[in-house]
């Protein structure tokens, strides 16, 4: 089941279908600041607030066993999204204030799993009107947009994650075996397809990737073998998306074309899935637990530095 909405949408299209889609704010800030207060600062009018930590991660779990934003069981996502007014026929724009890194969670769920979703891109700077500001916006109260009725949440279907676009913290290990291997043939393992190993790429920004440390992981550095591809490179310095001929010089890895993304924490991750899926790449796999699991488990290798200049992207 595939989502037919292109990944990405511009200004000119919301405003073209502003009064048949969802939007939601997914803002989140890993310095500490509240997403939802900048929600309620300004936002888009009639937009819902989705917040990552209650909506879009499992909640409770041990991040040395699931990573510190794990994907949360299909039906606490489900009710999360019901709970806003959201429904399965819903077509959702996301966006956030920072070239799309948190938004595109949200959008890479609803894709996987069948839903009409896209990134507004640009995020919040391109919208052209004025901005509303409070509390929530619930779509059951009939304020989504003017002339829109109000309506029942508890509409949205709990829909299992497709095995299929994920990657377990093993077949991660095989892949980062296959690549680190002495001869340099990442060939040694193969994929779920028979194919040759997946490609790791790491969404995080160089200086994590090349082991500057942080305080939101226990471990600096990357996961061996792994690519370095940040996913906010994925825009232009005014927040847009790059034209897809530089997308796919971006994720151009030569013949073998199965990919697994991963980042700190599974989230912006799905930038570079969602970047991929624009330039016609394929859907690429996520590593959900990422580094934030990774570098958990003292047993696991870790790599600092670029590496090789091959493994760079």
């Amino acid at each position: 089941m595939g989502a037919v909405i292109e990944p990405f949408v511009d200004v000119d299209w919301l405003e073209r279908h502003r009064g048949e889609v969802v939007v939601a704010d997914c803002r989140w800030y890993l310095d500490g600041r509240s997403g939802r207060a900048a929600y309620e600062d300004g936002h888009v009018p009639g937009a819902v607030f989705v917040d990552l930590d209650t909506a879009l991660t499992r909640n409770g779990a041990d991040p040395a066993e699931a990573g510190r934003h794990p994907l949360p069981e299909p039906e606490a996502f489900a009710a999360a999204l019901g709970a806003l007014g959201i429904g399965d026929d819903d077509t959702v724009v996301a966006y956030d204030d920072a070239g799309g890194v948190i938004a595109a969670r949200l959008v890479w769920m609803l894709r996987v799993t069948g839903h009409e979703a896209a990134l507004l891109d640009g995020g919040l700077d391109v919208w052209r009107g004025e901005l509303a500001s409070g509390a929530a916006v619930d779509l059951r109260s009939g304020n989504r947009t003017k002339g829109r009725p109000p309506r029942s949440g508890g509409d949205f279907t709990a829909r299992p994650w497709p095995t299929e676009c994920l990657a377990t913290i093993e077949e991660v290990a095989a892949a980062s075996s296959a690549a680190s291997a002495p001869d340099g043939d990442p060939a040694t393992a193969t994929s779920r397809k028979g194919s040759a190993s997946p490609i790791l790429i790491d969404a995080r920004q160089r200086g994590r990737f090349e082991g500057e440390p942080d305080e939101v992981d226990p471990q600096a550095g990357h996961i061996p073998g792994a690519r370095s591809v940040p996913c906010r490179e994925n825009v232009d310095a005014d927040g847009r998306l790059l034209p897809v001929e530089q997308l796919r010089a971006r994720f151009d890895f030569g013949e073998r074309s199965e990919v697994i993304s991963y980042c700190g924490s599974g989230v912006t991750a799905c930038l570079n899935l969602l970047a991929m899926e624009q330039a016609g790449l394929g859907p690429g796999r996520l590593f959900p637990g990422s580094w934030s699991q990774w570098s958990r488990d003292p047993a696991r290798p870790v790599q600092i530095g670029p590496g090789p200049a091959e493994l760079t992207g």
